[in-house]
């Protein structure tokens, strides 16, 4: 059980469970999933966890001679809200004060290794300066997304005005900390063809369902299957470094998901879903039989249909293979990139310094006209431009021209003629949900799945999230939008398995209706992070976009008016708002409105109203 296989295959499993000394009721625990959610079996044994209980983590300190202890600064060295990095032998700690309290953490982001030190300290929490995740100060907790560990919280101590630090030498070298997980006490053998939880899709939204049931102490059998050949992948970094290799792309090793008793079925494709037997059959006549189910397939990308569409070298990167190939075709050679959204535009950036030629084409005026406006969007083209990248604008793909079944040739409607020996496309894409059709589990017209706040679709039992659902948003009067977004299908994984099982996170659910400024969308071209803020007032809203590396000044600010009406939003007082002034890339402030987020969040292409 657990790992990579394409079927469920019965495995023998030892597990050694420790159980809290108090007994909160005894609950069985089947196949059907009749039992608690928290009911952790062990030795014919089950235990139901209250919201307040918790499995004993691990002794941050495993013995004295892993273990550093220093002091660090005097206690005026910092005023309240102040944070620093400080030296502790085997690496660096976060020291931050607040409310004249001194709190020790990991220094980098565990989710792209960010220096916390840079990014925004409020209301008992920091977030990261690069892509928006929160970590609890008092905990270290992950609060909010991307990203799926915590941050190591250590031990400070006051002495004689000396702020001492101790920290294990391990977690000081790690700088990141999973959450404490059950294990699976129902192995596969003896039914393997039924399943607790079955979620459909392996991607952000999937994954994090199933590590967040298994946070939570659910012990049952969980399933995830894709249609891709490998584990769950950061799929994002694709277009953002196209020559990485898998190892380098992977969200968990091999070894996470058997340790925790999660099994993925690869390169399996669910045809269809029988919701009154609650079966999901797959492309080769495999029936798994669910009690749960979460659909998460995410997108297809559109392709061209225009003249010689099925000619090689012509990728719309899917897939680590995708991209390798990609890298190594344009190396030298002459790229052509339809598309000018985000990943169009960070696909030519990568390439600017391999390939002979990069080309771009697309329907619109400029580069991110709609979510940044004409101006910025043409700030951004002539950085491009002075990176040797040619725009073609306002014209698309008539035709593609083979040597030998190879691309060679892009011919273009206003009758243009580019040399190309690849080609990647990113015009949009569409929920891939072609499956569900004949389901009785709603689609809208567009072929997404409506949920409502909790995830839930139409049909009792069965879930949905991440890039193929619609949402209501409460500061649009709950009109269901959808946002295609990494850190999007974070929050809903999470929120998802709190609603299907219960649990302590019901009482604290990061929905995208009630966080909505919690996406940020990032980008990554020649070379720089392009970094935006956005500054308004009522009376003259203006965008500030600002174009600089993360570590450096910024080089480039470009204000423009937005074509949409600023207002101050009415945010829940139990959820913690963004801070007012942040530095990772298109930050929204607090009176951003909530069209611009969703406009910012959507591709080009991809039809999505909100």
């Amino acid at each position: 059980m657990g790992g990579c296989f394409s079927k469920p295959k019965p495995v023998e499993l030892k597990i050694e469970v420790v159980l809290p000394e108090k007994d909160r009721g005894k609950e069985e625990l089947s196949a059907g999933g009749k039992g608690s959610p928290r009911a952790y079996q062990g030795n014919g044994t089950a235990r139901h966890f209250h919201a307040e209980e918790r499995l004993p983590a691990p002794h941050p300190y495993p013995g004295a001679q892993d273990c550093l202890e220093a002091a660090v600064c005097h206690i005026k060295d910092l005023e309240n809200g102040q944070m620093r990095e400080v030296e502790l032998g085997w690496g660096k700690v976060l020291l931050v004060k607040d409310n004249g309290e001194f709190h020790a953490l990991g220094h980098k982001c565990p989710h792209y290794g960010a220096p916390l030190v840079k990014g925004v300290l409020s209301r008992g929490r920091v977030r990261c300066p690069w892509h928006g995740a929160c970590f609890n100060i008092s905990t270290g907790d992950l609060e909010d997304f991307p990203g799926l560990d915590s941050l190591h919280k250590f031990q400070v101590k006051i002495e004689k005005e000396k702020v001492y630090v101790r920290a294990s030498k391990q977690a000081l070298q790690l700088q990141r900390r999973t959450k404490v997980m059950a294990t699976c006490i129902s192995p596969s053998a003896g039914h393997s063809s039924s399943t607790n939880v079955l979620i459909v899709g392996a991607g952000a939204a999937g994954l994090v369902c199933a590590e967040t049931l298994r946070q939570e102490g659910f012990s049952d059998r969980i399933v995830l299957c894709t249609l891709d050949r490998h584990l769950p992948y950061d799929r994002p970094k694709l277009s953002k470094s196209l020559d990485a290799q898998l190892e380098q792309l992977a969200l968990r090793p091999k070894e996470f998901f058997r340790a925790h008793g999660i099994e993925v079925l690869t390169e399996a494709q669910v045809v269809t879903v029988d919701v009154r037997n609650k079966k999901a059959v797959f492309k080769d006549g495999f029936k798994l039989e669910y009690s749960k189910l979460l659909l998460a397939p995410g997108s297809s990308p559109k392709t061209l249909s225009c003249k010689g569409k099925d000619v090689e070298n012509v990728f719309t990167i899917r897939t680590p293979e995708d991209a390798n190939r990609v890298v190594r075709l344009a190396r030298g050679r002459n790229a052509v990139v339809v598309g000018a959204g985000f990943l169009g535009m960070e696909v030519a950036a990568y390439l600017t310094e391999k390939a002979h030629s990069v080309s771009v084409v697309e329907l619109e005026e400029t580069p991110f006209r709609r979510f940044l406006g004409e101006r910025v969007g043409r700030a951004l083209m002539k950085m491009f431009e002075s990176n040797r990248v040619k725009f073609y604008m306002q014209t698309e793909v008539s035709e593609l021209r083979a040597q030998d079944g190879k691309l060679k040739e892009v011919v273009l409607k206003s009758s243009k003629v580019l040399r190309a020996d690849v080609c990647v496309v990113g015009i949009g894409a569409v929920p891939a949900t072609g499956f569900l059709r004949q389901s009785g589990i709603g689609l809208d017209s567009r072929g997404f799945i409506p949920v409502n706040k909790m995830m839930q679709t139409n049909v009792p039992g069965v879930f949905a999230a991440g890039d193929a659902v619609t949402f209501p948003l409460a500061w649009r009067n709950n009109r269901k939008v959808n946002i295609p977004h990494w850190q999007m299908a974070h929050a809903q994984g999470t929120t998802s398995p709190a609603a299907a099982w219960g649990g302590r996170l019901s009482q604290s659910l990061s929905l995208p209706q009630a966080h909505p400024l919690s996406c940020w969308p990032w980008v990554l071209l020649t070379g720089s992070a392009i970094q935006g803020s956005v500054a308004a007032c009522p009376a003259s809203p203006m965008q500030v976009v600002k174009a600089a590396h993360r570590d450096l000044p910024s080089q480039t600010s470009v204000q423009c008016p937005l074509n949409i009406p600023f207002h101050q939003p009415q945010r829940p007082t139990s959820l913690v708002p963004p801070p007012a002034s942040l530095s990772f890339p298109f930050v929204l402030r607090d009176t951003c409105s909530a069209e611009f987020l969703t406009n910012l969040c959507s591709h080009p292409g991809r039809e999505r109203g909100v």
